[in-house]
């Protein structure tokens, strides 16, 4: 138990952090061009915010969620996703008062309690961004556009972009009327959650994972076919927005979402070759979700992405990510009189933004030179009585091996320019 993670969880060790941090650095680039800023919101929020900003009928709340007591008996809980944490930011500082839309990005941990599989885990990592304020639909089309930006930079051009309107609480209402009474005759049928589930979130039904359920309601009508004027017209824009761009999509009956909160545009990225859950993160509009926290009635829309998926997906195409860096220079101290002196050049070179490390478990001059090379460093200046007293030192090559003399006072600069000429 005491050195083994819990299940669900794992370990990013330093040969894999240098992926994760490409990864990221692409993400938090190109939501940034889109002129998207990063929120750092808490780990853990009040259990409450999630049951009204998640919803307390979905699988998230009611099976899913990481909650606890405090030591004053308040409820917490650790963030299943992201969007509910932005909305309680949005309005906690009133960020609405000033210009909007309000565009947001985020990078971090989430927690949802689940059967551990192929890239899903129990902690798991998402990025995330959320546009605040406007209704337009062009701008679900820029969120949409900016998960394929991401997608793009990564080089996973493969994917499939899956679209649905999910409508206004309004034309959805009478909708679910009609998927109740169209269910109630095969409810039998259904597995055991569809069955206890219909009546209150029949739309949770089209989206079970289970096949039964899907063919119990084979012919089922769509919201597709029921939407309003209005939301009609919303998704049309937002189909023609993506077209002008090239982009092409999949309308899927099947993505919905259950909660009146959640409106208009649904959206999901499908990636083949992955394991049999291949949706690798999606979005939607949330026009109730702000004022559903406490806040004033304001449109919003969003996505998540899972780092996890996406890095699965990247290295199964095969594209090359970036190792560790390597080390720069590595200090050969000849002999411990001499580490003084050593720790001095070390710290120069690091003050100077040169990567170096040295010996600290009083190795001989040739396990040195093993641990340089193994360490992978360009150059290692060796440090011993002559040097030290002539007031040089000695760099080596380790890529041609060749060895040549410097004036200590000129150190910085063979070395700088010895790395930038290697």
């Amino acid at each position: 138990m005491l050195t083994k993670a819990p299940r669900g969880t794992y370990d990013i060790l330093p040969g894999d952090s240098s992926k994760w941090h490409y990864i990221e650095s692409i993400m938090k680039e190109t939501a940034e061009v889109y002129g998207y800023r990063e929120i750092r919101v808490p780990i853990f929020e009040h259990t409450e915010l999630f049951q009204r900003g998640v919803g307390e009928t979905t699988d998230i709340v009611s099976k899913e969620m990481y909650t606890f007591n405090d030591k004053s008996g308040r409820s917490l809980t650790l963030r299943p996703e992201g969007t509910a944490s932005c909305a309680r930011a949005l309005i906690e500082h009133s960020s609405y008062a000033g210009l909007l839309p309000v565009k947001w990005y985020y990078i971090g941990p989430m927690f949802r309690y689940d059967r551990p599989q192929t890239g899903r885990y129990r902690q798991f990592h998402q990025f995330g961004a959320e546009a605040f304020g406007s209704n337009n639909p062009y701008l679900d089309g820029e969120v949409i556009m900016l998960l394929l930006e991401v997608l793009a930079r990564l080089g996973l051009e493969e994917y499939e972009l899956h679209l649905n309107s999910v409508g206004c609480p309004q034309c959805r209402g009478q909708y679910r009327q009609r998927l109740i009474d169209f269910i109630r005759p095969y409810q039998d049928n259904l597995c055991p959650d569809c069955q206890a589930r219909y009546i209150n979130n029949p739309l949770r039904v089209l989206d079970c994972k289970n096949e039964t359920c899907h063919q119990a309601i084979e012919g089922y009508p769509t919201l597709a076919a029921n939407l309003c004027e209005n939301c009609l017209n919303h998704y049309d824009q937002v189909k023609g927005a993506l077209a002008q761009q090239g982009i092409t999509f999949i309308h899927d009956d099947k993505l919905v979402r259950g909660l009146d909160y959640y409106t208009n545009t649904a959206f999901e990225i499908h990636i083949p070759g992955i394991g049999a859950q291949s949706a690798v993160g999606g979005g939607g509009r949330y026009n109730g979700l702000v004022e559903q926290c406490g806040g004033p009635d304001l449109p919003g829309i969003g996505f998540a992405l899972g780092i996890e998926r996406l890095l699965l997906a990247v290295e199964q195409r095969g594209e090359k990510l970036p190792s560790p860096p390597e080390m720069d220079v590595f200090i050969a101290v000849m002999d411990s009189a001499y580490e003084a002196q050593g720790m001095k050049i070390l710290q120069m070179l690091r003050g100077a933004g040169i990567k170096a490390e040295k010996d600290y478990n009083n190795r001989k001059a040739r396990a040195q030179m093993k641990f340089a090379d193994k360490i992978g460093a360009r150059l290692v200046i060796l440090l011993g009585e002559e040097e030290v007293e002539k007031g040089f030192i000695t760099l080596r090559n380790m890529r041609t091996k060749e060895q040549f003399q410097v004036a200590e006072s000129d150190m910085l600069r063979a070395v700088s320019r010895t790395l930038l000429i290697d």
